[in-house]
């Protein structure tokens, strides 16, 4: 083994929600989807994958149902797949999970559009706190018409001015994050027991209130006067992950992102997006390498590839095609019901249309020889939605991934399941152990008992962000009168 090769981080991907990737698969015999209400399945599967040393899991979340297929406004395709409906708020989760367990961390997506930033910060703080440090944000603006409607808006907020807000938005959550309290604002500690311990404690108060401050901030979309509800928590800025794929999107999280999600078929096709990530943030000084780069995928593995391709088939026998259908609707905001059932859809007048199904036609294994109508579109995103699949043996599914990191430059995966937990069970019991043969893959946490921040870059000490990440201006350090990027003011 290579002590050079680059390890894995790797995330277990799910929801609180019957289904996520796989609308219908809460009908397999063993699966768990159907559990999400219980606290006692997402604490059984975080020490399960703690177990095994995943980093951590990553939790989506949408705020509105997929209603544009047989649209408009139609939830009838989705409910009863329950593609992503019904659905939970993740982040009341993670205080249970967290006490269940030491080391592995929880990634909760969040919008920046439907919710304030004062109250966003508070929680992530909370949660910051009640978990040692083990929370990660992922910063989303949001993609649901039916999520603005419900948010009191005809339509949503044009894409790139979504991006805008969440700009300011961060710069709100930095300075409450980072520079409402300095680092030695909290002057209490536990007092030794003694004769006379009334006198001891006598005038100390819990902390200094000239080193609490409203940050005041006063901007084009938010006005927060502050201060910070909550003290500073062990990374006071929680790790902070993306998923844009825009030119906007790109170019925020070369700013703010420290964890950045792709999707894509190929290595090859992932590769010029991480490049344009990487090279922007070394434009704005920051270290590219800073940024880790973690694949959406869906791994079937087993003895041989022909009993993995097996397991597939079987495991899509129990997909809903029409759930499928939704959350293509919801993804792309097209309706393919008022397509033919025959059209192929190769060559539809839709060029955003064409284009991602021409796409998977050319990426997808066996992709060229079909018609992709709506069966095919159906069939191809019932099980893990629009990620990849690597599906076969130990060996084949250890080499794919050998590639992704060597040819895409990728820094780990966000696995997704088929079914809860068999998935996740059939990954650590044949996949993990050749992935430590090759050195792919840690034995252990890289700081045990760590922080989000310290497990992921793998540094014992880094709580915080990095100096050259945009958010560390707002630090206010002790000794400091004020917070540097307020001495500039």
């Amino acid at each position: 083994m290579s002590s050079e090769k680059k390890q894995l981080i790797l995330n277990a991907f799910a929801m609180h929600s019957p289904s996520h990737l796989n609308p219908g698969l809460f009908r397999y015999p063993s699966d768990q989807g159907a559990q999400y209400k219980d606290i006692k399945t997402w604490i059984a599967l975080a020490q399960k994958l703690e177990a095994a040393k995943f980093h951590a899991i990553f939790f989506a979340d949408v705020l509105g149902g997929y209603d544009v297929y047989k649209g408009p406004s139609n939830l009838d395709p989705t409910i009863p797949s329950s593609a992503q409906f019904p659905i939970n708020d993740p982040l009341y989760s993670v205080p249970a999970m967290a006490a269940a367990t030491d080391s592995i961390s929880f990634g909760i997506t969040a919008s920046t559009t439907y919710d304030a930033p004062y109250a966003m910060a508070r929680r992530f703080s909370t949660v910051d706190h009640l978990s040692n440090g083990r929370i990660g944000w992922n910063i989303v603006t949001s993609y649901l018409d039916s999520a603005a409607r419900n948010f009191g808006l005809n339509t949503q907020v044009e894409h790139d001015e979504r991006y805008r807000i969440a700009d300011e938005y961060l710069d709100v959550t930095y300075k409450l994050w980072e520079g409402s309290w300095r680092d030695d604002a909290v002057t209490w500690t536990k007092q030794p027991a003694s004769s006379n311990a009334a006198a001891d404690v006598a005038g100390k108060g819990y902390a200094d209130p000239k080193l609490v401050r409203q940050i005041n901030h006063n901007g084009k979309y938010f006005q927060v006067p502050g201060p910070h509800l909550c003290e500073p928590s062990p990374q006071r800025t929680p790790f902070l992950l993306q998923a844009g794929t825009s030119s906007a999107g790109k170019a925020f999280a070369a700013k703010h992102a420290e964890a950045v999600f792709v999707h894509a078929q190929k290595p090859e096709l992932a590769r010029p997006s991480v490049d344009s990530v990487r090279q922007q943030a070394a434009d704005l000084g920051r270290n590219p390498q800073d940024i880790k780069v973690i694949a959406g995928a869906l791994v079937i593995v087993a003895e041989t590839d022909e009993a993995a391709q097996a397991k597939f088939d079987e495991l899509k026998k129990y997909g809903d095609e029409e759930g499928a259908l939704a959350l293509f609707g919801g993804w792309t905001g097209y309706d393919l019901s008022t397509y033919a059932d025959d059209q192929d859809f190769r060559f539809v007048e839709q060029p955003a249309v064409r284009s991602m199904v021409n796409h998977w036609a050319s990426t997808v294994p066996g992709g060229e020889g079909k018609k992709w109508n709506k069966r095919t579109i159906a069939e191809y995103l019932v099980l893990g939605g629009n990620g990849v699949k690597i599906i076969g043996s130990v060996q084949s599914v250890a080499d794919e991934m050998e590639r992704w990191v060597s040819v895409g430059d990728i820094d780990g995966f966000n696995l997704s399941y088929a079914t809860l937990p068999d998935t996740f069970d059939e990954t650590i019991t044949l996949l993990l152990p050749e992935l430590r043969r090759r050195g792919l893959f840690w034995e252990d946490y890289a700081v045990k008992g760590g922080t989000m921040r310290e497990n992921m870059y793998g540094q014992k000490g880094l709580n915080r962000l990095p100096e050259s990440h945009a958010g560390a201006k707002f630090t206010w350090k002790a000794g400091e009168e004020l917070p540097k990027y307020q001495e500039k003011n």
